[in-house]
């Protein structure tokens, strides 16, 4: 499924994240940005070394205490066909009514942030925070593609924005989620 936003192209596709072209990748990251399970795990182990590598000066730098909820760093690719990942940590669900919408908004709008300031013109999101943080995916993904929609009608400079969904099940509810934040069939 695409439509077009603002001056974007917004793709859902059914795919792996670690396979995609585009300028930069998201990793669903946890804290520590040391890898870890799902697509933390699956961005370390394809990107290879050299991610991690980056990802130990972010901390040591910048991030002592590790990636708060909401923000968002860059690092090379590595070994990807992306040239950079974009790391962001989204918010661990514990029912919604912790702060849980905004912070994954914001992961979501820090995301697409720093890719413009960075010059990236397309970019890849995984659907952030419902696998191992447990967010609902069809609470997520309004809240992804409504951050996602109100960033491409206020800004310039990104020309894609892809979903990349794991399961076809996960593709429906995503596109469902499309349909209902712009309004059409």
């Amino acid at each position: 499924m695409e439509t077009i936003t603002g001056a974007s192209r917004l793709i859902l596709v059914l795919g792996d994240i670690t396979e995609q072209d585009t300028d930069a990748i998201v990793n669903a990251a946890n804290p520590s940005l040391l890898g870890g399970g799902g697509v933390d795990g699956a961005i370390h182990r394809k990107g290879g070394e050299e991610i991690l590598e980056e990802c130990k000066i972010i901390r040591k730098t910048s991030y002592p205490d590790g990636l708060p909820t909401g923000k968002a760093v860059i690092t090379t690719g590595g070994k990807l066909k992306a040239k950079n990942v974009i790391h962001t940590v989204g918010p661990i669900w514990n029912g919604g009514d912790k702060g849980e919408p905004e912070l994954l908004a914001q992961a979501y709008r820090n995301s697409l942030s720093l890719a413009m300031k960075t010059g990236l013109k397309t970019i890849s999101f995984p659907s952030i925070s419902t696998g191992a943080y447990g967010y609902p995916i069809e609470k997520a993904s309004r809240v992804a593609i409504k951050a996602v929609v109100e960033f491409l009608e206020k800004n310039k400079g990104i020309e894609e924005v892809r979903f990349v969904l794991h399961s076809e099940q996960d593709m429906r509810t995503y596109e469902e989620a499309l349909k209902e934040i712009l309004d059409f069939q």
